[in-house]
């Protein structure tokens, strides 16, 4: 049986993220918002300190609850946050057990650090298959070649110590995805290099960097699982099922940020009307609503169903369970309902709400990446429909 309660203990846990995104994140989140690649050095080191304090269980329910509360303060500055991130995850999800204690072990010591995921190419977003960086076997180490685009937090896993870059590329094009790979490439690596830094609709306080890799040479033990070419069956292959296990883990993740800012947007019409002195009559017939009451009922609805599926796809994740379907669907739902959500707050405040002097229209920014990285709504759509109706890659496109 699902079970979403909480202990004291978590419950205390899920306060004091609210607390801190009330108290530090809020506060300083249109500045670097509109100061965008300024790093917020004080947030980065303080919070640091204080990771102690978070979730023993970070892609738990209750991490995912407290990623929720911290991105209703601003959802940018907690990616510009020190940890695993999406790199963490990929080891997680990828490694041996030997992977996990080298290059997981370093957050839990010393001074911040952070992981990234670079697998999106120019040539390449959704079809993974379509991957042109390449890994070659010289000795004793691999020599990667390639370019890799939007890769969040990629400035902070180059350049700071302790950092690394789970970069997926190819080992033998002819074999598709079969031939897919994950590399760790540790920051101060040579040849791997920072060509630029995005300028973004929203969450600008995270860097999001396009990585060059020329000849960058990395040990041979860096390949995370196994560096054999197989295929398992006629529509999954070794290398495509590491990356989506990555996925599965990631995604309720990148939707527990989207509720949280769709939250921000909920709170923040709900106060502003209720200092108008305009009440939500809860419990009498829709039509008897005023339609501010049956937009503000729709988008309390539209939160609360994919607050539910992302705890569900969360909960099975840390039953070691199978989450693929419940993984997609949550993401495809919480993307379109804080889009959904963080427009409708916008309109409902008229002029104010499309102000910069108020926090929606920011909400309204930083919503559409969320359903955009992490595998687009309409990659996830058809993620949900094979599943559901049983149907290969081939036979459902």
């Amino acid at each position: 049986m699902i079970d979403f309660e909480l202990s004291p203990e978590e419950e205390a846990s899920v306060k004091m993220a609210h607390k801190t995104a009330e108290e530090l994140l809020r506060p300083i989140g249109r500045y670097y918002d509109e100061h965008e690649h300024e790093s917020p050095q004080e947030l980065i080191d303080t919070m640091w300190e204080r990771r102690a304090e978070g979730s023993r269980d970070p892609l738990g329910v209750v991490g995912a609850l407290r990623i929720e509360e911290m991105c209703w303060g601003d959802a940018g500055l907690v990616l510009c946050l020190a940890g695993p991130g999406l790199g963490g995850a990929a080891v997680f999800a990828s490694g041996t057990q030997e992977q996990m204690g080298r290059f997981l072990k370093r957050f839990g010591e010393g001074k911040p650090v952070w992981a990234a995921m670079a697998m999106t190419e120019s040539g390449c977003g959704s079809d993974t298959s379509a991957i042109t960086t390449t890994a070659v076997r010289d000795g004793d180490e691999w020599v990667l070649n390639g370019e890799k685009i939007f890769v969040t937090a990629g400035k902070r896993a180059v350049e700071e110590s302790d950092g690394f870059v789970v970069v997926w590329a190819t080992v033998d094009k002819s074999a598709g995805r079969a031939g897919m790979k994950a590399f760790v490439v540790e920051a101060g690596t040579p040849g791997m290099s920072v060509e630029k830094l995005e300028k973004k609709l929203g969450i600008r306080a995270s860097d999001t960097a396009t990585i060059v890799f020329e000849d960058c040479r990395i040990p041979y033990e860096n390949i995370l699982g196994s560096p054999e070419v197989r295929k398992l069956d006629k529509t999954k292959t070794a290398g495509f099922q590491k990356a989506m296990a990555t996925f599965d883990a990631t995604r309720p993740i990148v939707a527990a940020q989207a509720i949280g800012v769709a939250r921000a947007a909920l709170d923040f019409v709900k106060e502003a009307l209720e200092k108008e002195g305009i009440e939500i009559r809860y419990g009498l017939p829709r039509q008897k609503l005023t339609a501010i009451e049956r937009d503000v009922m729709d988008m309390e609805a539209t939160y609360k169903a994919a607050k539910m599926l992302t705890m569900r796809a969360v909960w099975m994740m840390s039953q070691g369970q199978a989450n693929s379907l419940q993984a997609s669907m949550c993401k495809a739902k919480t993307g379109l309902a804080v889009t959904k959500i963080t427009q409708k707050a916008v309109e409902l405040m008229g002029p104010l709400g499309y102000s910069g002097k108020y926090i929606v229209e920011k909400c309204m920014r930083d919503a559409k990446i969320n359903d955009i990285f992490e595998g687009t709504g309409q990659i996830n759509m058809l993620v949900v429909a094979r599943r559901v109706l049983e149907f290969s890659r081939d036979q459902l496109k």
